[in-house]
């Protein structure tokens, strides 16, 4: 797990608010290691969405902000009912010009 120097609480909150930011605008530009710490946690409130009970909903609601988790309950979710993981998409870009970071676009699939 990369720690992007900072402490776990920081940690935390800046992984719940980069996932939040790719689900409500299912596509954000940011770093590739950033966007491969970020997959894992997105494609797996995917599928607790994809579970269509109670306790899926609760998680969702405690990780995510209110809008972010409706959002997957009512439409990302439904979208892959019949598909078993692989809900985003890495591409990349090049990098960055002010410090060489690689730069990729995550998304959301259709």
């Amino acid at each position: 797990m990369r720690k992007f120097g900072r402490t776990i609480d920081q940690r935390r909150a800046f992984f719940r608010s980069l996932a939040a930011n790719l689900v409500l605008k299912e596509k954000i530009k940011t770093t590739e290691a950033r966007a491969k710490e970020i997959r894992s946690l997105v494609e797996r409130l995917i599928t607790y969405g994809k579970k269509n009970d109670l306790a899926a909903k609760r998680r969702l609601s405690g990780i995510l902000p209110a809008a972010a988790a409706k959002k997957i309950y009512n439409e990302i979710a439904p979208r892959f009912e019949k598909r078993q993981g692989g809900y985003t998409r890495i591409t990349r870009l090049g990098q960055r010009m002010t410090d060489g970071a690689k730069m990729v676009l995550i998304e959301i699939l259709k």
